[in-house]
This record gives C-alpha cells, structure tokens and sequence, in this order.
C-alpha cells in the first residue's frame, strides 16, 4: 500500500512542538524527519478517482510544472512527482496510465485526481468518480524527462471577446484585423459549452500580454490577459 499522509488534525500539534523545541536553552538536539521511502513498483491502492480540468487548466501544479489537462497526468497525497501509475476502472475495466505532478484530491475516500483526458480515456466524465485500482508501474519509454534543463516558458494570449455563437465572433475579428492582424477565432469547451473566443495575439510572454491589453482598452474595446490556448 502506499505511505498515508499526515491527518491534518496533526498539524498544530507538531508547529507547537517545534516552537516548544527553539524556545529551549542551548540543551535542545537537532533531529532528524524520516522521509518515507517511495512506493515501490507493483505496489497497488484501491478507492474512487475523481478529475479536474478547468478552472486548474494553466495554472502551475505543485511539482512547479504547468497542469495541461489534454495531458496524461495526475494528483495523489504522497507518491513522488514523476512517479507512473496504472489506473483501472473497476467497473468498466478500462485502463490509463498517468504521471504524478500534482497533489490532491482533498476529499475523503478519494485517492487520485485524474486530468480530463485521462478521465476520459476511463470514460468517467459523466459520472465524475469511478472506482479504481492504481498500480506503481515503470516509467513508460515515452516518458517526458521529469529534469528538464530549463522549464517551457509560460505564453498568454489577449482574448478581446467571448461568444456563443461562431457567426458572431467571425465578425467581430474581422472588424479588429485592420489593427491586430493575428486576430484568431478559437473554439473552446468550457463546462461542455463551445465558447468562441477572440483572440488578438497568441504566444506572448506576460508582460507583453499586459502591454498589448493595456493598447487594446485605449481603444475602447476589452481585452483579457489570458493563458495561452
């Protein structure tokens, strides 16, 4: 079985040990935490998985790397960050194998946030959970290098409008591109409802995104700094 977390109810307990330790004279001895080994490969857990996409979608996860839910990823409590897990679904026998980069979920008897498309290769998007079985498996020879030299930079996009109707937003880009030439209409599910957005720049670093909606809300229009689609 894998290492369970410390119950959160610990928390106050052990800060008012560490005050207790420091407020000592010079008699105190440092000690040392032991750091629970990883699981090990074969190693299995049985409860309900759950998913998270949006609003988490471009947000940075705890292992520092940015959480894309098209990708085949995961949170757990414990595991270490890169670690592969072999999820199954006990009911419909379908199977996903997913990298450990975030932490979660936070609700009891759940064991493992899936990514949206992890989740919907174990076809649960509809109920939501689905009673799993996670197996510690190798890393898969595909794997991503979990030490990259140097992190993917995180890009922004300018999104001046939002409609649910793609006739609409065509013809509100097309009255912005005598001024924003890269003017884009890009359809997005959000909440599974198509969104088209107008975008007037794509691939920016954050400052730059800032600049250019600053430019665009002098014109009168509205714009948004958001991440890059």
């Amino acid at each position: 079985m894998f290492a369970r977390p410390i119950h959160a109810g610990a928390a106050p307990f052990l800060a008012a040990a560490v005050i207790a330790a420091i407020a000592l004279s010079g008699c105190a001895h440092k000690t040392r935490t032991a750091v629970p080994a990883p699981a090990k490969t074969g190693a299995t857990e049985t409860g309900i998985a759950s998913w998270y996409g949006e609003p988490y979608n471009g947000r940075r996860a705890a292992s520092g790397e940015i959480y894309d839910m098209e990708q085949f990823t995961a949170a757990h409590r414990t595991l270490p960050f890169n670690s592969w897990v072999e999820v199954a679904d006990l009911d419909n026998g379908k199977r996903v194998e997913v990298r450990i980069i975030d932490r979660g979920p936070f609700v009891d008897g759940r064991i493992i946030d899936l990514s949206l498309a992890a989740a919907r290769s174990l076809d649960m998007l509809g109920h939501g959970t689905a009673r799993v079985r996670l197996k510690i498996i190798p890393a898969p020879a595909h794997a991503p290098d979990p030490n990259p030299s140097s992190p993917p930079a995180e890009l922004w996009a300018v999104q001046a409008g939002a409609f649910s109707d793609a006739r609409r937003a065509e013809v509100f880009a097309a009255s912005l591109r005598d001024q924003y030439k890269d003017t884009a209409v890009i359809a997005s599910s959000i909440r599974g409802t198509t969104v088209w957005r107008v975008l007037i720049a794509r691939d920016l670093r954050l400052d730059a995104a800032n600049r250019l909606a600053t430019k665009v809300r002098e014109t009168s229009h509205p714009a948004l700094v958001v991440h890059n689609p």
